[in-house]
């Protein structure tokens, strides 16, 4: 299992002065921030100000951000502060924080607490969408932290469950203490590239004890299985708690690989 600098997330979350001091001066590499609409997760068809963090610990077989990941990626250093002001500028109430991997950023519950003490001109939906082999805990525990606080917005989490359809690596690398972590405010979502693949997405959900923790999502690998095979699939498997979920980007803006 990968932890996934879990020392460094925990330390930016626990609210100590010397964590606090150093998110001020925390810096954040920066692939890429547009407004849109959400694509996928509980908030999609939502328009929403996305951030995208450069870089990944893993290289999933479908990555449609790989560009990303590289090590040489263009990005924009920017702090915390930089952030709040850029996504308050958009307009818009709801915030994805993606990448690459965004529990990789040492300071991302400085940046989250931020964004959830924002109640002006509205509260922010936070939503965080992660590859499921990164320690959740300090986020998890920031967002009771930030709840009993009365911060007034709200924290989402959007966990991969890596399927074969990822590649070996991937799928091996799920940290799944996370989503016994996990509630009504989340999703756990399985990309599947075959039928075999939405029957083990659901075995998987039932040994974790999904279907009354969180929402379960099921998204195709685009090309590799069409959504009515899928659908098939799940009546087959009778996954009928579970919810499909197409790519709303690739379908409104075909071919588009950034800003969307």
């Amino acid at each position: 299992m990968i932890g996934c600098a879990r020392g460094a997330a925990a330390g930016a979350a626990d609210g100590s002065g010397t964590a606090a001091a150093a998110g001020a001066a925390a810096r954040f590499p920066v692939a890429e921030r547009f407004a849109s609409v959400n694509g996928e997760g509980l908030a999609a068809g939502r328009p929403a100000a996305f951030i995208r963090f450069a870089g990944c610990n893993l290289h999933c077989a479908y990555c449609d951000t790989a560009w990303a990941n590289e090590p040489d990626a263009p990005v924009e250093v920017l702090s915390a502060e930089d952030l709040l002001q850029w996504v308050r500028s958009t307009g818009v109430s709801a915030v994805t924080l993606t990448g690459g991997e965004p529990l990789l950023q040492p300071h991302l519950g400085d940046l989250v607490r931020l964004l959830l003490a924002q109640g002006d001109p509205w509260p922010l939906r936070v939503e965080i969408e992660t590859n499921g082999s990164c320690d959740l805990a300090p986020l998890a525990a920031l967002r009771e932290q930030a709840a009993a606080g009365g911060l007034p917005g709200s924290l989402h989490f959007t966990v991969d469950w890596k399927m074969p359809a990822a590649g070996a690596e991937a799928s091996g690398a799920m940290l799944e203490g996370n989503y016994g972590l996990l509630d009504s405010r989340d999703a756990v979502k399985f990309v599947v590239g075959c039928p075999d693949d939405v029957a083990l997405a659901g075995r998987c959900a039932d040994g974790a004890g999904l279907w009354d923790r969180c929402s379960v999502l099921l998204s195709p690998v685009w090309g590799s299985i069409q959504p009515a095979q899928l659908v098939q699939a799940m009546g087959d498997c009778g996954l009928h708690r579970a919810r499909l979920q197409l790519q709303l980007h690739k379908i409104i803006w075909p071919g588009e690989a950034k800003g969307v």
